[in-house]
């Protein structure tokens, strides 16, 4: 069985190394791959991440977390995260593979006698060995994409089987919650949206509790544990994303994308900007100063 998962790994990163050096959708419903060298700034969708070479380090919220080849992890909703990626060794870049989660997708599954993995076994976005039944069908689907005609009909049966691998796993309880329409996970989800889509603006988290029909204390505890920040500091690093990108790409300074992204004084952004990158707007940007390089953030913001 070792034998067999140590070669499955090996074709699967062969055929990842054609992925470009951002997310590239591969021409399966909610699959992508990545071969990345830099970077790892961006904001999560709901997916399921497999790295198969190199390793990660995610800053999300008030947790450092780190993925190494050969494991996965599960985002349960849109999450800002900031971070690094190692390579394996020379020539040998991170390569990873994602399925977007979709609820619906999964409560199919769930009709049946799914066994299902426990709630409390896996905390949000911590490491989970991959095992070999699920690597084996990652592999399956990634030779799909010279297969257009199979991929048609055998894709979305694969994508069940590694769905049904992750329920029977340590994340299966977190899975079932994001397939069930009342549910905590569905709850706080409409209300990240609402953050998403008005990340500019000031809000009353009163008003954001009442869209997810809870008391405040229960959604600051419930989004907290499901995002690893308040809904604050959510909106702040959303902002912040955002203006990093706009740094690099839009020809403005710091002060106007400051206040695009929602800051009253320029002087917060900044303060709040090298606490998070690491260093003042201008020396970050300078850091990214050929296209190539720009070129890496953009496909991750």
């Amino acid at each position: 069985m070792i034998g067999n998962m140590t070669h499955a790994m090996d074709e699967l990163r062969g055929i990842v190394m054609r992925a470009e050096n951002k997310w590239t959708d591969i021409g399966i419903p909610r699959v992508a791959m990545v071969r990345a060298e830099v970077c790892a700034d961006q904001v999560y969708q709901p997916m399921l991440h497999l790295v198969l070479q190199g390793s990660k380090t995610l800053s999300i919220g008030d947790r450092i977390l780190d993925y190494g080849s050969a494991t996965y992890f599960l985002v349960p909703v849109d999450v800002p995260a900031t971070g690094q990626i190692r390579q394996g060794g020379p020539g040998r870049p991170y390569l990873a593979i994602s399925l977007t989660l979709d609820p619906y997708v999964i409560a199919g599954l769930l009709q049946g006698d799914v066994e299902v993995g426990e709630p409390s076994k896996a905390s949000c976005f911590s490491s989970v060995p991959a095992p070999a039944e699920m690597i084996d069908a990652w592999l399956r689907m990634m030779r799909l994409i010279d297969r257009p005609l199979e991929a048609a009909v055998l894709a979305p049966m694969i994508e069940r089987e590694i769905l049904f691998r992750a329920l029977q796993g340590p994340y299966g309880g977190m899975l079932r919650d994001m397939a069930s329409p009342d549910g905590r996970l569905s709850q706080i989800r409409r209300a990240i949206h609402w953050i998403r889509e008005h990340y500019t603006e000031a809000f009353r988290v009163e008003h954001i509790a009442a869209m997810a029909n809870m008391s405040v204390a229960a959604f600051y505890r419930h989004f907290r544990s499901i995002t690893a920040m308040t809904p604050i500091q959510y909106q702040k690093r959303l902002r912040l994303l955002r203006a990093r990108w706009l740094l690099l790409f839009e020809p403005r300074d710091a002060a106007s994308i400051a206040f695009a992204v929602g800051y009253e004084r320029a002087s917060q952004f900044n303060r709040e900007y090298a606490r998070m990158f690491g260093m003042p707007p201008a020396r970050d940007v300078a850091r990214f100063k050929s296209p190539a390089e720009r070129a890496t953030v953009a496909a991750i913001v």
